[in-house]
């Protein structure tokens, strides 16, 4: 087997794992609720951590000096 088609039938089968598991978390509506509660939650996390991260980077490459 080549290392293309290795890695063809390596992708094809993380994708086939990946399909069949957003179709049960889909299709059950515990897992369902488990992934929204999951997904926003973590989205309340690093959304305010990502504009935080900015407003400092920010901050710190802004010539304050020349503001002077």
């Amino acid at each position: 087997m080549t290392k293309s088609a290795a890695q063809t039938t390596a992708n094809l089968l993380v994708f086939a794992a990946g399909a069949a598991a957003a179709y049960v978390v889909v299709t059950t509506p515990p897992l369902r609720r488990f992934a929204l509660r999951a997904t926003r939650a973590w989205l309340g996390a690093s959304i305010p951590i990502f504009f935080v991260r900015e407003i400092t980077r920010a901050w710190v490459e802004s010539d304050r000096s020349a503001l002077t």
